[in-house]
């Protein structure tokens, strides 16, 4: 038993460093003093402090910022009416919504991409911000739907019915009983889109126009040019932000109210 068990940890090590191996390296090199990543000339944080004087990508992160932020919200108010509106058809057309919310996860994210972008040109839309929010809200509905949904599931329909026995209205209840019941899966829900929003690129990549650089997009025109730390830099923020937004997101799903 033993041994079997160190057999397991120590696979598991070399799985955990085989994943996480290659995200130090980039934090480590983005500490790089020299302008060629691969060799190493000392620690500098003057990679970090070039991110804040280039204009060009102080704007992709407000174009970042902006998509993940109005997509979020869209995302979350119709997926959280849905899931809602959900848990009051039949045990049959709910599954059969199911099953529709899940393929979007479950197709390539680039045919995703291609699609939303056929779209959008058959309808004339010019491809811009616009074109990406609406895309990253379609792709965050069924997160955010199935999330809120899964924290629906554990709810005491006993709690509703109380309130309404007692002379609740149906808002009355909602506003006061399941809302607060449902808020920590609503902030997961909220962390994750925007985390999504966020690091998109192939969506992003397809609905994009002038002027509608993001920060992945961004990170793939200067890889084009030459990994510099500065890149690295940029990974690493991202990365940071990425584990905090999830990180939280799972401290409030697993949080008793």
């Amino acid at each position: 038993m033993r041994r079997g068990s160190t057999g397991l940890t120590l696979v598991s090590g070399l799985a955990m460093l085989f994943l996480y191996g290659p995200i130090l390296v980039l934090v480590l090199y983005s500490f790089n003093a020299a302008h060629l990543s691969m060799a190493w000339r000392g620690t500098t944080l003057k990679w970090y402090a070039a991110l804040w004087h280039d204009e060009a990508l102080l704007a992709a992160t407000v174009n970042s910022l902006l998509i993940a932020v109005i997509s979020t919200i869209g995302a979350t108010l119709l997926g959280g009416l849905m899931a809602l509106g959900m848990e009051r058809m039949p045990l049959r057309r709910q599954q059969l919504i199911e099953g529709g919310l899940v393929l979007p996860l479950v197709i390539p994210e680039v045919m995703m991409g291609v699609a939303l972008m056929l779209l959008f040109v058959m309808v004339k839309m010019p491809l811009g911000l616009t074109t990406v929010m609406l895309g990253h809200i379609v792709f965050n509905i069924p997160l955010v739907t199935i999330m809120i949904r899964a924290r629906l599931r554990k709810l005491d329909p006993a709690l509703r019915e109380a309130a309404a026995d007692l002379g609740a209205d149906s808002w009355q209840v909602f506003r006061h009983v399941t809302l607060p019941l449902l808020r920590p899966a609503i902030w997961g829900a909220v962390l994750v889109a925007f985390t999504v929003s966020l690091d998109d690129f192939l969506v992003t990549f397809f609905t994009a126009g002038p002027g509608a650089t993001t920060l992945p997009l961004k990170v793939y025109s200067m890889i084009k040019s030459g990994v510099t730390p500065e890149i690295n830099a940029l990974s690493a923020l991202l990365l940071v932000i990425s584990m905090a937004c999830v990180a939280v997101s799972l401290h409030l799903q697993r949080r008793e109210v």
